[in-house]
């Protein structure tokens, strides 16, 4: 192992690594509308009678559990494709609570929502640039610029589940908006290949994206039938999801490495 490859705790950026972060982006819509719909009630006729808002409640689980991981991943010596996948679902999970409080709790609206944390991802993305001279997961060699990365990625992730409601809801339901996004990572794919367009750029572009067509297809999962989904258990479908990306973790090489077109940091001094 490199120098740069003990550095980098990010996976190389393949095929597979968009396969597991679609799927998690999955189940974390389907995995954050268990906690807070299916067990704290905010889907019910009851919601918010004891006092408690299931969203914000929600939000405190996850947001808890992702410090965490987040501290031991920052804490981490080498890359560890169990803890960094295990620290993407945690913030998934943590966004799509995180989102459902701000549109529907605090009533901004999903448009609100979306902007309001589009402004935050640009703004977490240009802080970081500003501080460290790039944003390229090739830079990440030090708790700094880690966490400044998590701190993009939560963002991300919550605009992701704003985006994917708002997109379903204005009309083109969960299928729609899914052949949506879907469509605009296809867009993005084609511009890696032929054009010579930033990578950084077409990367996160492409990680947010993932975001909302993870969370399309997590509510046409376990939305009812009436509003145009499949009306399958939440909790049974969160936990098909985990084993799909358990085992594609087994199965699929994992490694660290830099962003796809971008050189990697030289080695350092031992």
């Amino acid at each position: 192992m490199t120098k740069s490859e003990a550095l980098t705790k990010v996976p190389a950026v393949t095929l597979g690594f968009w396969i597991i972060k679609i799927l998690a982006t999955t189940l974390g819509e389907t995995g954050g509308d268990t906690v807070s719909m299916s067990w704290l009630g905010e889907t019910t006729p009851t919601a918010g009678q004891g006092g408690l808002n299931g969203y914000l409640v929600g939000t405190a689980i996850f947001g808890v559990l992702l410090i965490a991981l987040v501290w031991a991943q920052v804490r981490a010596r080498v890359f560890n494709p169990w803890l960094y996948w295990a620290t993407i679902i945690a913030s998934t999970t943590a966004g799509t609570t995180l989102a459902d409080f701000c549109t529907r709790s605090l009533g901004i609206g999903y448009p609100g929502g979306s902007l309001l944390l589009l402004g935050c991802v640009l703004g977490s993305l240009l802080v970081w640039y500003k501080a460290t001279g790039s944003i390229s997961v090739a830079s990440i060699v030090s708790a700094r610029e880690e966490t400044f990365y998590w701190i993009t990625i939560t963002f991300s992730q919550t605009l992701g589940t704003a985006l994917g409601d708002w997109f379903a809801d204005s009309g083109l339901g969960y299928g729609g908006g899914a052949a949506v996004f879907g469509a605009a990572l296809a867009v993005l794919a084609a511009l890696y290949f032929r054009t010579g367009l930033s990578r950084v750029a077409l990367f996160w572009a492409a990680f947010i994206l993932t975001r909302p067509l993870g969370a399309t297809v997590g509510d046409f999962l376990d939305k009812p039938v009436a509003n145009g989904g499949l009306a399958l258990s939440r909790p049974i479908a969160t936990g098909v999801l985990l084993a799909a990306i358990v085992i594609l973790i087994v199965v699929l090489p994992q490694r660290a490495g830099a962003h796809p077109g971008t050189p990697a940091p030289e080695p350092g001094p031992a």
